[in-house]
């Protein structure tokens, strides 16, 4: 019986992280998963670097894109740090930084690393295309206000 290698048991607990959590809303497997010492050196806007704010993340992005999941390309692991190029898609049906819902499809690139010690992702650095997100959904609130505006003249 072969024992999996360090790298491929990071690479297993950052996917099921990606599919199961983030794609498919599972936080009790969250708490499983992340450490309660966990540190996010790169934490999107009013998010704390703990644990606590990868929840409040996750679940924000939930809440706002339902359907909210990834398309892995690709993992590569080095020892315990698996750097995931990923694609998120979803459709906008609740707030985000700001903007009301458009119920417009959304996808963005992003490019994470993840270290996973003794099972558990202890640390997250990441790079997420929010400029590509932002331009989606304002890009949808600004149409329908270009059509508003068309309508009354």
């Amino acid at each position: 019986m072969n024992t999996p290698t360090v790298s491929e048991t990071a690479k297993a607990v950052t996917r099921r992280n990606t599919e199961d959590v983030q794609g498919g809303g599972n936080f009790a497997l969250f708490d499983e998963l992340f450490a309660d010492d966990f540190l996010d050196h790169t934490p999107q806007p009013n998010c704390t670097p703990d644990k606590a704010g990868a929840r409040q993340l996750y679940h924000a992005l939930r809440e706002a894109f339902p359907d909210f999941h990834a398309e892995i390309h690709w993992q590569r692991a080095d020892g315990e740090v698996v750097t995931t190029y990923k694609t998120y898609h979803g459709t906008h049906r609740g707030n985000f930084l700001g903007i009301a819902p458009t119920g417009r499809e959304i996808q963005f690139e992003t490019v994470d690393a993840m270290r996973v010690h003794n099972g558990k992702i202890t640390e997250h650095w990441g790079v997420a295309n929010l400029y590509s997100l932002i331009q989606q959904l304002r890009g949808s609130v600004q149409t329908e206000v270009q059509a508003r505006q068309d309508a009354t003249v």
